[in-house]
């Protein structure tokens, strides 16, 4: 862990988690998300037994790789840069849960002395952030704030109601870490994880998908290359 009293030089220029085996994660830049897509289904569908009917499989096949595609478009659309699944030991591709990383931007602020200041209270930080979204009102949150990896953090959770005019059939538990970079201000890291859980957002299957979501960001360093 880098010495959280001295100040970088220099931003990171990246990070690293320890993801377990059965997560893989998609790349979002053109052309590598649609490779890692292909690369996942084949590997899904590597052990499928033999005896399976072909227009079964097939069906099941262009099933999951319209799913992963319309994942990949929706992180997209949220300008992620990486997208991690998990993928269950047996080959099959598990959509209940997944997580993206992707950067955003403080807008900076004029102080008293027309100096730009920074935002350090960790409340601000968050509403500032993640308004653009619909969610300007911290009493509509679980906030919490501290440390990641010697920088500073702020976790939000909620559940976020079905859309079904959308696509969006099910609710879905959401949680946020939003990572201050080191050496830059006003860049922030965002880790944004969703579950269905078992189909309800509050039971026990989402509960210890949260728990492993916030036990995996324990392991996330900052990398300089």
């Amino acid at each position: 862990m880098a010495d959280p009293v001295a100040e970088p030089d220099s931003p990171p220029t990246g990070y690293r988690l320890l993801l377990p085996e059965d997560w893989v994660q998609i790349p979002l830049r053109p052309g590598e998300a649609e490779e890692a897509v292909r690369s996942l289904v084949t590997s899904a569908f590597a052990r499928v037994p033999a005896d399976v009917p072909r227009d079964k499989l097939t069906a099941l096949r262009l099933e999951l790789e319209r799913r992963l595609r319309a994942a990949v478009a929706e992180a997209r659309r949220a300008k992620a840069l990486e997208m991690y699944l998990p993928v269950k030991l047996a080959g099959e591709v598990n959509l209940g849960a997944s997580f993206t990383v992707s950067n955003a931007r403080l807008t900076a602020r004029s102080g008293p002395d027309g100096d730009l200041g920074r935002v350090s209270d960790p409340a601000e930080i968050a509403v500032q952030l993640l308004s653009g979204n619909g969610a300007a009102s911290t009493s509509e949150m679980d906030l919490s704030s501290g440390e990641v990896d010697g920088a500073l953090a702020v976790r939000r959770e909620r559940v976020v109601p079905a859309a079904p005019e959308r696509g969006v059939e099910l609710a879905s538990r959401r949680v946020e870490y939003l990572v201050a970079v080191p050496g830059d201000p006003s860049q922030w890291l965002v880790a944004a994880f969703s579950t269905i859980g078992a189909g309800n957002p509050r039971d026990d299957l989402a509960d210890a998908t949260v728990e492993w979501f916030d036990a995996l960001m324990t392991t996330f360093r900052w990398s300089w290359t």
